[in-house]
């Protein structure tokens, strides 16, 4: 098994952080990861996006070109990488933010509306995770519970306390993708 992954949006939008999670669960399950940061001129509403790489075999180089996931956060990054994915990837789009219609037919287009459901939640911050759950629920790169106990990596423990909420955005996520696969 060999994923390799964009995420791509503004700073802000927990870009860096999704990258980070998928690494550390995947260093959790035993797998080979990398992940590579790419930060625009600014940090927080700059252009932000980073790599990972998961496999079951040690990960030979960081750099990922042709993605066979991208997800998607803000019509830039769309822009950039919808013509990026491998035949046969995936596009994930928040489509509170990104406005823009892939043509292709050889890839699979998934559309959420993460930034809106976040709202629902009660922390537009989380439209991420919402992201990440969807894309964990359709992939199985790594699990929820390995998500979970990553975030105390990447989260500052004056954070922790958002552990639940995201939580329940992981949740929110893969519920959505149930429903389309089932």
């Amino acid at each position: 098994m060999l994923e390799e992954i964009i995420i791509a949006g503004f700073g802000g939008q927990g870009v860096m952080s999704m990258g980070q999670l998928i690494a550390y669960a995947g260093m959790l399950e035993g797998k080979g990861v990398s992940w590579l940061p790419s930060y625009g001129p600014e940090q927080r509403g700059g252009t932000a996006n980073c790599a990972v790489v998961v496999s079951d075999e040690p990960v030979g180089s960081p750099l990922v070109t042709r993605p066979s996931t991208a997800i998607v956060l803000n019509n830039p990054s769309f822009d950039k990488f919808e013509p990026r994915v491998r035949p046969g990837g995936m596009l994930m789009l928040n489509s509170s933010l990104v406005n823009r219609v892939s043509g292709r037919k050889d890839i699979k287009v998934i559309e959420i509306s993460a930034t809106d459901m976040a709202n629902d939640l009660g922390n537009t911050r989380v439209a991420n995770m919402i992201l990440l759950g969807a894309y964990l629920e359709r992939s199985k790169l790594v699990s929820n519970d390995s998500i979970i106990e990553s975030l105390k990596k990447v989260l500052s423990p004056d954070k922790y306390h958002l552990i639940e909420i995201n939580k329940l955005a992981l949740e929110k996520g893969a519920s959505l993708v149930k429903v389309h696969m089932a």
